[in-house]
């Protein structure tokens, strides 16, 4: 072999060792950026607490490991990761967990789903609630809860606890803005579904505000193009309908189970109403549902 050749293969080598030392660099530059964007509970962040047995850490892939049936309701949700430690006072232990789902829709998805409706929400975060032995807030695209033991009333503790973790989690303390796009007037929930929305497959994840006569829904899509081939199968489900003048495409149906429907697109948002009883209007809900959403 030359010493030409020699020289080629060793600059080579050279450049590849390079290369690979850069990737490296990068991956952990990487790793480092990200926790430091992820947060993890420590019982140092509250006066008189400390930790009972090791931190704990979990993903998609093994969050059964931990919850076993109730990995399910975390999963329907994009959950990504889940960090949690228990602390002990004396007697008293406060399982906590972190868990990141995604994105504020997500986190504020599961909230609403996992949030007692009897009681109250705080401004906590972006909203939360105490009981006397449950906690819980979402800030940005975490969801945070703490479970207490024994029996007995430990909101105080509690809401010390969430005050506490509130100050370490970056992250908008906004509620989603879909949120305000349903009228506030006769509604009696309104809360993300993470699929089949109003129980239709094709309308995979969005939001669904329940009033007594009926539903309104606004449902996400990933482009404009992939939600009208989604309204094309829509006037396929349900067979006759009646095309109508409402932002980007809409149609008017009658379904035996949803009653008078109205359904719209707008950009890669599907929105609408399904009323069963009589005295409402659906095209002109849908017209000034339609006006609202961004």
């Amino acid at each position: 072999m030359s010493y030409r050749s020699r020289d080629r293969k060793g600059a080579v080598g050279i450049l590849i060792a390079r290369r690979a030392l850069t990737l490296c660099i990068a991956l952990s530059l990487a790793a480092l950026a990200w926790a430091a964007d992820a947060p993890a509970p420590s019982c140092a962040l509250a006066p008189g607490w400390s930790q009972s047995g090791p931190a704990r850490s979990y993903e998609a892939a093994n969050l059964f490991e931990y919850m076993d049936g109730n990995a399910e309701g975390y999963l329907i949700y994009g959950f990504r990761n889940m960090k949690g430690v228990t602390c002990r006072q004396g007697d008293i232990s406060f399982v906590i967990d972190l868990s990141d789902m995604g994105d504020a829709d997500s986190a504020y998805g599961i909230f609403s789903a996992d949030r007692d409706p009897a009681l109250p929400t705080d401004k906590i975060g972006m909203a939360g609630q105490v009981a006397p032995r449950r906690a819980m807030f979402v800030k940005g695209s975490y969801f945070v809860e703490i479970a207490a033991n024994p029996e007995g009333d430990h909101t105080a503790a509690l809401r010390a606890w969430l005050a506490a973790l509130d100050r370490i989690i970056a992250g908008s303390t906004a509620l989603p803005e879909a949120l305000a796009w349903f009228p506030a007037e006769g509604r009696q929930s309104l809360r993300l579904v993470p699929e089949s929305v109003l129980g239709i497959r094709l309308l995979k994840r969005g939001y669904v505000a329940q009033y007594d006569f009926g539903k309104a829904f606004v449902a996400y899509e990933t482009s404009p193009d992939s939600a009208g081939a989604v309204m094309q199968k829509l006037r396929a489900r349900f067979g006759q309908v009646a095309a109508a003048n409402l932002a980007d495409e809409a149609f008017a149906a009658d379904d035996q189970y949803l009653g008078r429907l109205f359904i719209f697109r707008k950009g890669r948002l599907i929105g609408g109403y399904s009323i069963k009883a009589e005295g409402h209007d659906p095209a002109a809900l849908a017209a000034a549902l339609a006006a609202q959403v961004r």
